[in-house]
């Protein structure tokens, strides 16, 4: 019984391999219809896209072919265009050159013609200096003959005489020459001066000799002798300065050979009057601050002073000294002020003249700086300057102008030395530079009654008591009573304006009537 099963089982499973063996061939011929289905529409595909290809690639083709074609004929046209330009100025080359050769075929024979001419121009010109000559000796014949002098000696005759008549008129020429060289001269002098004049318009300011301080009121005067004057002795001995305290109202007098030292006395009493401890300790600090101060202003008065003449390259020492020029004076003639003027005009006389203008310049701006030591050292400023400038190193031109410019130590050997010296003169001759104590005096007096006159009503001033008061008389007809107190404060405030002056000036205004009759 297993053995039909197994049979049947065998059957059954060979009818599923057949089966499968006929699914798997079916499927194996489907699948190969439909590969060569999507095959041929792959073709078709490629096909279609190589025929595009080909059209695009042609019609590209024909658009190069065209565009090859247009650019061709542009290009023969362009290249026929310049071939026919460089034809017509080829063209146009030919027929400048034929003109030029024509024109130059008749310069030619312009030339030729005009050679010719010369040429028998010039066979005449001979023809007619043989005949010439011809002439000319036969007059010489004449002449010797009328004259029965040879040639030579005929020459030296006439050599003899033009000479004479040189003669005169080179001595007349010369002395005109001469003439108008000194006049010349003359001129240019005064115009170099009158320029260097010009050139230095510095203002110069009079200066006294002694220092005047101004005090609050009188009482300080008493304060600054101090007990049993033992201040006035301490600011004495500090300064090297004399206090002279007078009955002048409310001022103290410093009187004192050194300028520098009385310009440190009067900072010192005028800080102490300001502070007003005043004993002896108070007064060598205070003199010993007022020492610094004026160190300080003598320096930049020396650097200013440089400045100002363009000079440069002095030492620190040397700036010095020509600062301490500030405070000395000469005839009333700041000294500094002085040099500095001096060092201007010589400049501009050196620059005129073709001299050595910084040799000038320096030794004009330290030509008085032995004024600033002469109290210390003996001998002559002009002298003690020379030194110190050859101690400093200077060259031997600049102290050589620096010691002959009074030409009483030493004459002027250079033209440099002769500038300083006229600069110098020119400085200290003009007007209103120098003036003597008098004439301050006498100035100040004469501008105290001026203020005075100026006011209406005025009939006549007086200043007395050196300056101290003035004294004015008015009109009694034009003034009264109430007028003449405003007029004394009007004319005292109109003097405090105007003037400089020391202490104080008392301004009094006299009205006076008088009534007069007769007994008959």
């Amino acid at each position: 019984m297993l053995v039909p099963i197994i049979v049947l089982a065998l059957v059954a499973i060979l009818a599923i391999l057949a089966g499968a063996g006929m699914a798997l061939r079916a499927g194996y011929q489907y699948g190969r219809e439909q590969n060569k289905a999507r095959y041929e529409e792959l073709l078709l595909a490629e096909k279609e896209t190589n025929e595009r290809k080909l059209m695009e690639v042609q019609t590209q083709q024909r658009d190069a072919l065209h565009e090859a074609r247009e650019e061709n004929a542009r290009f023969r046209s362009t290249m026929e265009r310049e071939n026919a330009e460089r034809r017509s100025e080829l063209q146009r080359q030919e027929r400048r050159m034929q003109q030029k050769e024509e024109s130059l075929d008749r310069k030619v024979d312009a030339l030729e013609q005009r050679e010719r001419k010369l040429t028998a121009t010039e066979r005449r010109l001979e023809q007619t200096y043989e005949e010439l000559e011809h002439l000319k000796r036969q007059q010489l014949s004449e002449i010797e003959r009328i004259a029965q002098l040879s040639v030579d000696q005929a020459r030296e005759l006439l050599l003899a005489r033009i000479e004479e008549q040189v003669r005169a008129e080179a001595a007349q020429r010369v002395r005109l020459i001469e003439e108008q060289a000194r006049e010349e001269a003359d001129a240019r002098a005064r115009e170099i001066i009158t320029l260097a004049i010009q050139r230095c318009a510095s203002d110069q300011v009079a200066e006294a000799v002694v220092s005047v301080v101004p005090l609050p009121n009188d009482e300080m005067k008493g304060r600054i002798i101090g007990r049993e004057g033992r201040n006035i002795r301490a600011l004495e001995a500090a300064t090297g300065v004399d206090l002279i305290i007078d009955d002048t109202p409310e001022a103290v007098i410093l009187s004192g050979f050194d300028p520098v030292r009385r310009e440190v006395a009067r900072l010192a009493l005028t800080k102490l009057i300001l502070d007003g401890r005043i004993h002896p300790a108070r007064i060598e600090e205070v003199v010993a601050k007022a020492k610094q101060e004026v160190d300080a202003v003598v320096r930049e008065a020396g650097e200013r002073a440089a400045m100002e003449a363009n000079v440069h390259g002095l030492q620190p020492e040397l700036i010095k000294i020509i600062g301490r020029l500030h405070f000395r004076t000469s005839y009333g003639q700041n000294v500094l002020a002085h040099s500095v003027e001096v060092s201007i005009l010589a400049a501009t006389i050196a620059h005129e003249l073709g001299a050595d203008v910084n040799v000038c310049k320096t030794a004009a701006l330290m030509h008085d700086m032995g004024k600033a030591i002469d109290q210390e050292v003996e001998g002559p400023h002009a002298i003690i300057g020379g030194e110190v400038a050859r101690r400093f190193g200077k060259s031997p031109k600049v102290i050589h102008a620096m010691v002959a410019h009074h030409a009483t130590e030493s004459e002027p050997q250079s033209l440099e030395a002769a500038i300083v010296q006229a600069a110098d003169a020119i400085s200290a001759a003009r007007p209103g530079a120098r003036r003597e104590t008098i004439d301050l005096y006498i100035k100040r007096l004469e501008a105290l009654e001026s203020i005075a006159n100026s006011f209406t009503g005025v009939e006549k001033s007086f200043a007395i008591q050196a300056g101290r008061e003035v004294r004015i008389i008015v009109k009694p007809e034009e003034i009264d009573e109430f007028a003449a107190n405003r007029l004394a404060s009007e004319i005292a405030h109109k003097i405090e304006e105007s003037l400089d002056y020391p202490g104080q000036i008392k301004v009094c205004v006299v009205r006076e009537t008088r009534s007069v009759d007769y007994a008959r």
